[in-house]
């Protein structure tokens, strides 16, 4: 039966949009970014694996991988598919649940009760996953699909014929860096489930310490496994290194226990382990500038000093950010879109601001509370005025006057590249819809017929110019670990349209 209410639901959403546009032509920015919130969590509904619950509110998606596991011996149910595709990776998946709880962590209290309420379900589909990935002792399930058939395939993931092929990595075997992500993970959604369900945050957090033991005992690498490296790689190879997930872990687990053997771990290993290293990137899979930022705050609000070198990477990050200071900096494109090669470029542009977002407010609580950056000095306000330009370039003041956000605006990509929302729906279609036989519709110049509320694509390239191309996975293909710092972005900018 099909879910009406479901349905009712995300056209109400969508004519919300249109709504909203015209309101806000008389000056209500708050419509704008709460709107912009609402959907930003939504779209991980979409992206769901598993028995869906009955209050699902992506109508068009259904059960999917309920056997997820069955191979090993293990249920595996449950977590998100990363992008357009139906494999479940689970070092994105981690570094994407990392991100939705330090959104609630830092900017919760500034959400709607009700959006608070979507934002912990949604972490907390991850992390009953990632609990799962690391149930067994000495052991980490690191990801369920083969990438290689799935890409191989268009077809919803209600419909996969294709191998769940199950990847292990067994002690003494290297996983530092999904094993330090996950602990991560854990250990800051233990903070965001504190108050609202204390035993769950309990579980989470001596997990966190377990997993953290085994990422910091067998150090290495995941995918320099031979026996899951040709399924991980190139997809979530480890590119830059593990050293990072060990400090990020680390920092994490200081951050919720307040251990002073965290403390001492990221203070005595921070060298040895790279922390002033590769300083300026922040995403999946380099941790740098978010672990700077996070361990920042303990200089900036706890006077401790003997972590001052992180607060010095962190504000070197800062400057490279800044168009007029003197240090060298990050490329803008023409229409002032932090730009990034590589494709997928509105990852960079959502953690980017999540961290000057993130970095203000640390600022706001120190003094003197400006970041020196050879020949200029800037403020909070400075800061959150640049996120704001970020934010406002993706929904839809940019060049192509197009929101990147799905579904928000009357103007937004319809062709994204993704599988369940470019097929028709198994409510409308219910034959199976077979590996090959979705090419018809992934050849198609048609327009998506299911909207995926909230997804952020991979945006336009450096010159401001996107197409509206299926084809084009690095501009039209939407991530979770995109969406998730969004969240906790757009959290501040509903509470303060026009920050100071």
């Amino acid at each position: 039966m099909k879910p009406v209410a479901s349905h009712f639901f995300v056209s109400f959403l969508l004519q919300f949009t249109v709504f909203t546009l015209h309101f806000s032509a008389g000056g209500s920015s708050y419509l704008i970014y709460g709107e912009a919130l609402t959907k930003s969590i939504l779209f991980f509904e979409g992206q769901r694996s598993g028995f869906l619950p009955n209050d699902q509110r992506m109508n068009w998606r259904s059960n999917s991988g309920l056997g997820d596991g069955w191979t090993v011996n293990a249920d595996l149910t449950g977590g998100y598919y990363d992008a357009g595709d139906n494999v479940k990776f689970g070092f994105p998946m981690a570094f994407t649940t990392t991100m939705l709880a330090w959104s609630v962590i830092e900017f919760g209290e500034l959400m709607p009760a009700v959006e608070l309420r979507n934002v912990l379900v949604a972490i907390r589909w991850s992390t009953d996953y990632l609990l799962k990935m690391v149930a067994q002792p000495d052991r980490i399930f690191v990801q369920v699909g083969d990438p290689i058939i799935d890409h191989n395939c268009w077809e919803r993931a209600e419909d996969m014929d294709t191998d769940r092929t199950v990847y292990t990595v067994d002690a003494p075997n290297p996983a530092s860096d999904v094993a330090g992500e996950t602990a991560a993970a854990l250990a800051a959604s233990s903070i965001a489930f504190r108050s609202s369900d204390p035993a769950y945050s309990h579980t989470l957090l001596t997990t966190a310490t377990r997993v953290f033991e085994y990422a910091d005992t067998y150090r290495g690498a995941y995918s320099d496994n031979t026996n899951i490296r040709s399924g991980v790689c190139p997809f979530y190879c480890d590119f830059d290194g593990y050293q990072d997930e060990l400090l990020w872990g680390a920092a994490w687990l200081r951050r919720a226990s307040e251990g002073a053997n965290y403390l001492d771990y990221i203070q005595s290993n921070g060298k040895t382990l790279g922390a002033d290293e590769n300083i300026n990137e922040f995403g999946w899979d380099n941790k740098h500038a978010g672990l700077n930022v996070l361990v920042s705050k303990e200089v900036l609000e706890g006077n401790l000093y003997a972590l001052e070198s992180y607060k010095a990477s962190a504000e070197s990050f800062i400057c490279t950010l800044i168009p007029d200071s003197s240090s060298p900096h990050i490329q803008y494109t023409p229409g002032g879109l932090i730009f990034r090669p590589g494709g997928t470029n509105l990852q960079h542009s959502t953690t980017i601001t999540f961290l000057l977002l993130v970095y203000a407010k640390y600022l706001d609580h120190s003094s003197p509370s400006v970041v020196n950056c050879g020949n200029i000095s800037v403020g909070p306000a400075y800061l959150r005025a640049m996120g704001k330009r970020q934010v406002d370039y993706i929904l839809g003041e940019n060049p192509n006057g197009m929101s990147y956000m799905v579904g928000y605006s009357n103007r937004y990509p319809q062709r994204i590249h993704h599988r369940g929302s470019s097929l028709p729906s198994i409510w409308d279609h219910p034959q199976p819809i077979r590996c090959k036989e979705g090419t018809f519709y992934f050849n198609s110049s048609d327009p998506n017929p299911n909207v995926l509320v909230g997804a952020i694509v991979g945006g336009p390239g450096e010159d401001d110019e996107y197409d509206d191309d299926r084809v084009d996975f690095k501009k039209s293909e939407p991530t979770t670990y995109t969406n998730a710092p969004f969240v906790g972005v757009l959290a501040f900018f509903a509470a303060n349209p026009n920050p100071s």
